[in-house]
């Protein structure tokens, strides 16, 4: 097994416990958002990394976005009761990133599941926005949404 399908296989296992096991606190939300993040951040950086020599400011853009998702990530889970007033916001944020990352893939047009996915995350991205508005006081959605990404994102791994 190659290194991104156990990365791939990592990602829906991890996805499918966000999914089932959401509801124990506002903290361990965030505390999740923040690892989802974290990872998230990573792997954007290093695509972004990967990038740079073919796409150039797309793969620039895709390492910011993973740097920034990094940085939000240790807030969530370093600072989770100073954050903790923010929890309706993580929607908006974590939205805001994958509607840019979604962006992103779309721009590159690497490979067709490239495209598929960054699709899909670009309208996850949407409906974390939209559950913002209408949620903020259920963090929950927000570890659901993570983990269909992250079952997306390991689907897309194993199919490439």
């Amino acid at each position: 097994m190659g290194v991104e399908r156990n990365a791939g296989i990592l990602s829906i296992i991890l996805g499918l416990i966000f999914i089932i096991f959401p509801v124990f606190s506002a903290g361990l939300v965030s505390m999740i958002v923040g690892l989802s993040l974290l990872f998230f951040g990573i792997s954007a950086a290093f695509m972004g990394f990967n990038m740079i020599r073919d796409l150039g400011y797309v793969g620039i853009a895709a390492m910011i976005i993973g740097i920034i998702s990094i940085i939000f990530g240790f807030l969530f889970i370093f600072y989770v009761d100073a954050l903790s007033f923010l929890v309706g916001l993580q929607f908006y944020i974590v939205g805001f990133i994958m509607i840019i990352f979604g962006i992103t893939g779309l721009l590159s047009k690497m490979t067709r599941f490239s495209t598929f996915t960054s699709i899909l995350v670009l309208l996850l991205g949407i409906v974390a926005i939209a559950l913002g508005i209408f949620a903020l006081n259920q963090p929950i959605y927000i570890a659901i949404i993570i983990g269909l990404v992250m079952i997306i994102e390991g689907i897309t791994m194993m199919l490439d």
